[in-house]
């Protein structure tokens, strides 16, 4: 019986450092196999990072254009952008912006079964260090409710 166990107990500590060392190569490749410049990597300068709508009646949409300019040494290229909920819309060009050029990222949010306080996180994905950059849309959505008041 002892000997079941022990068995037993060296094929869990054998398959759990198996799993260990495939744990580590993995991480590092990843890190290893997109090799960065930073240095002459593009740079996205916003002019804000954070836009307040103010309170808007629930329903209704609002617009932003968050303006910003490659700073960098090499052209700009957006993969994606997305935002912490589907009621927010960014939209960018996927054309490269070259350095010194200036673009801007159009984000709208519904309103619509929305109610008070709203911090919307929109993240664009692109060839810069680092690869996320990221901007705010606050505001507050009133009811009708909060609007008679």
């Amino acid at each position: 019986m002892i000997k079941i166990i022990s068995a037993g107990l060296c094929m869990v500590i054998a398959l759990a450092a198996c799993n260990q060392t495939t744990q580590k190569t993995d991480i590092g490749s990843n890190t290893a196999a997109a090799p960065v410049d930073s240095v002459n990597a593009p740079v996205m300068k916003f002019e804000t990072e954070a836009h307040d709508f103010g309170k808007i009646k629930q329903g209704d949409k609002v617009t932003y254009l968050y303006k910003y300019t490659n700073t960098g040494k090499s052209p700009l290229i957006i993969k994606e952008a997305y935002a912490t909920c589907g009621c927010t819309t960014p939209e960018v060009s996927k054309e490269p912006i070259q350095p010194g050029q200036a673009s801007t990222v159009k984000v709208t949010f519904n309103s619509a079964g929305k109610s008070g306080l709203q911090d919307k996180l929109i993240t664009v994905v692109a060839n810069t260090v680092p690869g996320e950059n990221r901007v705010h849309l606050t505001g507050e959505v009133t009811t009708d409710d909060k609007a008679k008041k």
